[in-house]
């Protein structure tokens, strides 16, 4: 059964936008699905409000024509980007951005619309099978990424986080993080598309991860159902840190891909505190799906 036909990627700039690409194509390539490439532009409008926090109307204008240039060039440089790709890309068919897109083929589409990046895109998000997002560089502080925690709190639907440097092969090797949650359960639901079609499947896990819920165990005969053939490995943290140890056992593994639930504690705690959600977004190296 088919369980993937639409990717939705929102580029909010050209930055990290290649890796992103060659991820998206090779999804596309392989669910012969539909890549759906989304520029939000934010609307200069917005900042009307700010009249009444002591700026002159004048000065309103002219922030508002600054915003306008600003967001123009933006979209340039992400079309630019996706047209440049696209010419790079003749296998994969580039199509007006509109249902209904061609079925048994991957094609992909650009579109421009313009609002708040944390209302459009989760709102296409949850009509996606899943949202592909540029990776987050901790330079630009991760945590506050916007279209990812968009989707991740607001779509019903998974995220994957692409790695900074392009993965040009297909997915081979998928690691599942397991702790028996909510989250682990809908990252292992979201993951199945990956792992039926994988060389090998590993479920990871550790005795300081683990919530009150199904066991490690439990997950491989759960995949076995799917037909999945899967095996289980005990990790340990790595200097008390358990993200750090759940990175270096799917780098021990060779993953491509990682899946895992997002933000079993607060998002708040993990800004402050840190923990593995933080962590893993911070110094993955390869593809991380994560679901809520």
């Amino acid at each position: 059964m088919k369980q993937v036909s639409k990717i939705l990627l929102p580029l909010s700039s050209a930055r990290n936008a290649e890796a992103a690409f060659v991820s998206g194509a090779n999804f596309a390539r392989r669910f012969s699905a539909h890549l759906a490439v989304l520029h939000v532009r934010s609307d200069g409008r917005d900042i009307a409000p700010l009249a009444g926090e002591g700026l002159t109307g004048g000065m309103v204008e002219e922030l508002i024509a600054s915003a306008e240039k600003e967001g123009g060039k933006r979209s340039r440089e992400v079309q630019n980007a996706f047209e440049d790709f696209a010419s790079r890309t003749p296998d994969i068919e580039a199509v007006p951005p509109r249902i209904p897109f061609p079925q048994g083929r991957p094609s992909m589409s650009f579109n421009v619309l313009k609002g708040s990046e944390s209302e459009v895109i989760p709102w296409h998000a949850r009509l996606s099978d899943f949202t592909l997002v540029p990776h987050p560089d901790s330079g630009d502080e991760v945590s506050s990424s916007e279209a990812l925690h968009a989707v991740l709190f607001d779509s019903g639907r998974p995220a994957v986080i692409a790695p900074r440097i392009p993965m040009p092969h297909f997915v081979k090797r998928v690691c599942i993080a397991w702790n028996g949650t909510a989250e682990a359960a809908s990252a292992l639901r979201g993951v199945l598309a990956w792992a039926s079609t994988s060389e090998r499947v590993r479920v990871l896990h550790c005795e300081d991860y683990q919530r009150r819920g199904p066991d490690a165990r439990e997950v491989v005969d759960y995949l076995s159902m799917h037909g999945i053939a899967a095996d289980r490995q005990e990790f340990q943290a790595i200097d008390r840190d358990i993200g750090k140890g759940l990175l270096g056992a799917c780098q021990d593994f060779g993953a491509d891909m990682l899946a895992m639930g997002a933000y079993s504690h607060s998002r708040l705690r993990q800004l402050i505190l840190g923990g593995v959600t933080r962590h893993v977004l911070e110094n993955n190296t390869q593809l991380v799906l994560m679901s809520r």
